[in-house]
Parts: structure tokens; C-alpha cells; sequence
């Protein structure tokens, strides 16, 4: 697993891809906080993580998209399967060289905390709450996008079904209340949102991170499954 995760992580940054969307979150960050810092004096990044957390519907598919569609292009799947590495590993590897790149990404923006400090804030249990829940949505997000990899070789159509995954699971509270009945309380059991809500709030529960982790784990798993299925068919 460690050469995995060594092999994407240098991948990610001996491209331009890690920096362009590191930009291109730092951008988005930027703009939605100098408002609240220089019209109202609020500073509050917490609802920054709020208001930016819908872009991940579409920053995290270009994290995700080259994982495993990108392997199988080019050939490099059959040598993953057929070598003494387990596919969990692989599988594991790949995401959590992503996670890192997310984690970097993260970290880049607590420049607005600190802003927030010299302006007169302060840092807060809310604050902390709110990265934490912003990364495990993050990471959330991104075994999805793993997982929409896993089904084709084609980048843009893995885009695509990780786009669309997203939004249905970004706005399935919403969906719940107007569905209503059997299939509005799995949609509404399904949102991710209604677990990070809490975290912003200060509130560290165990329930939210425990379900957070679950995602991530059925995720990985079908991944896996289908990585697994796809080398029995190809004998």
C-alpha cells in the first residue's frame, strides 16, 4: 500500500494538478471570505467551510477521475492485478494519496483563520469543529469519486457519474422532506450534510463520525469488488 500511496502522491504533484486546484480553492476561499471580513467584520471561516463545501461536488472529481480510469487505459490495471499486492491495498493506497492532497489543500486555507485572529477573532471550538467535519466530507467525497472511477476507463464520463452522485447526495435532506414516506427517510438517512452540520456548531459526536467513516469504508469496499469482479471476468 505504501508504494501506492508514494507513486500517486508524487503523480499528483509532478503535474500541474495539484497545484491547480489548490489554486482554484484558495480562489474560491478568498472570495467568499473577504466580503465577511472587510463589509461585516464576522471573519467566522466556519461558514466559509459552509459555503464551499457545494464545490466539492465538482473540485473532488477532478481529484478522482485519473485514479483507476487512467490504470486501465493505459494497461497498467493487469499489472496491478496480477501482482502480489492485495487490490484492497491498491485501492487504499489511491485514496489516501488523494486524502493528502485534500488535507494540503486544507491547510493552505487556515491563512484565513489566522487573518480572522488579527482582526480580533479567535480560534474556536466551532472552527475546529468545522475543519473536521469539512475534511471527513471531504474525504466522504472522495471514496465516492474513487469508486466512479472504478466503473469506466473514460476520465470524463467518471467525472460525470461522480458530478451527479454528488449533487444527489449534497441535496438529498432537501430531496427527503419533498419525497417524504419509506424513500424520503433513506434519502434523508443517506445525507452527508445533516452529519457535518453539527461539527461547525462545536458539537463532536460520535454518531456523525462513526457514519462518515461507514461511507468512506462501503465505498472502498465496492471499489474493491468491482476492480475484483472485472479480473475474474477477464479470466
Amino acid at each position: 500500500m505504501l508504494a501506492v500511496y508514494k507513486k500517486e502522491l508524487k503523480s499528483y504533484f509532478y503535474s500541474p494538478m495539484a497545484y491547480i486546484l489548490i489554486g482554484i480553492f484558495t480562489i474560491l476561499t478568498s472570495i467568499f471570505f473577504y466580503p465577511y471580513l472587510a463589509y461585516y467584520r464576522l471573519g467566522d471561516f466556519t461558514v466559509m467551510l459552509d459555503t464551499i463545501s457545494f464545490f466539492l461536488i465538482f473540485i473532488v472529481p477532478v481529484f478522482t477521475m485519473r485514479l483507476l480510469t487512467e490504470d486501465r487505459k493505459n494497461g497498467a490495471e493487469t499489472l496491478l492485478l496480477t501482482s502480489p499486492t492485495s487490490l484492497t491495498s491498491v485501492v487504499c493506497g489511491k485514496y489516501l494519496a488523494s486524502v493528502t492532497v485534500f488535507l494540503v489543500m486544507i491547510g493552505v486555507s487556515w491563512i484565513y483563520p489566522v487573518i480572522q485572529v488579527i482582526f480580533g477573532g479567535a480560534i474556536s471550538a466551532q472552527l475546529i469543529g468545522g475543519y473536521i467535519g469539512f475534511f471527513l466530507l471531504g474525504a466522504a467525497f472522495i471514496s465516492y469519486g474513487l469508486f466512479a472511477s472504478s466503473l469506466t476507463e473514460n476520465q470524463i464520463i467518471a467525472a460525470i457519474i461522480c458530478v451527479a452522485g454528488l449533487l444527489v447526495i449534497q441535496i438529498a435532506e432537501a430531496l427527503s422532506s419533498m419525497v417524504g414516506g419509506i424513500a424520503g427517510k433513506a434519502l434523508d438517512w443517506f445525507s452527508l450534510l445533516a452529519r457535518y452540520r453539527d461539527f461547525p456548531s462545536g458539537i463532536f459526536g460520535i454518531a456523525p463520525i462513526v457514519y462518515f467513516l461507514s461511507f468512506i469504508a462501503l465505498f472502498l469496499f465496492l471499489t474493491v469488488r468491482v476492480i475484483d469482479k472485472r479480473r475474474w471476468s477477464q479470466g
